[in-house]
């Protein structure tokens, strides 16, 4: 089979996957929450200030586990990586980058039912992402469930032709549903 989902380029930025990601980190919430800040002639009440500091302390303590977490996996301990962004998934399990990167992690530790579960989530957000899609697919068939891991391979695939290990990891997939079609139908003679 291909490279896993760590191994490789991104297809999006063609940087490596295991360095820092440079697609969406969630500071989107992190920045929309400093642009409504108050300062200290602006008349809002002191408690208000201070669920609001409060909300950026939480960002920025998710937006440092989600950067240690990458970095960590970019220098191979996806162990300890996984550990930090699982719990940068709890405080934001929307956030699509928190969900690759830990998806990522649990391939490269063999978790591979969780990392499938971490890839469906970001393809049920989002059928289009031809990466969360070739994830999903790489996580199936370690698991054993060659049948969908070719349907999310065939997506990945066709969505982006330009990308070989998203089709040799197709093409491997298939060998191994034909070569079981082939092994059963001798064992029904």
């Amino acid at each position: 089979m291909s490279e896993g989902p760590t191994g490789g380029k991104d297809s999006r930025s063609g940087e490596k996957l295991g360095g820092a990601d440079a697609r969406q980190a969630p500071q989107a919430g992190r920045q929309a929450t400093q642009a409504g800040r108050g300062g200290p002639d602006d008349g809002s009440d002191p408690a208000g200030r201070r669920v609001a500091d409060s909300e950026q302390q939480r960002q920025d303590d998710t937006y440092a586990l989600y950067r240690r977490g990458l970095d960590l996996l970019g220098r191979g301990s996806a162990a300890a990586a996984a550990q930090l962004l699982e719990r940068a998934a709890a405080a934001e399990p929307e956030s699509r980058s928190i969900l690759e990167a830990l998806a990522r992690a649990q391939f490269d530790t063999r978790h591979y039912e969780a990392a499938a579960g971490s890839f469906r989530r970001i393809v049920d957000a989002s059928p289009s992402d031809d990466y969360a899609q070739f994830g999903l697919g790489l996580a199936l068939a370690r698991t054993g469930d060659h049948g969908a891991a070719a349907e999310h391979l065939a997506l990945a695939a066709a969505m982006r032709p330009d990308l070989r290990h998203y089709t040799e990891a197709l093409r491997s997939v298939r060998a191994t549903l034909r070569a079981r079609d082939l092994v059963q139908g001798k064992d029904n003679d």
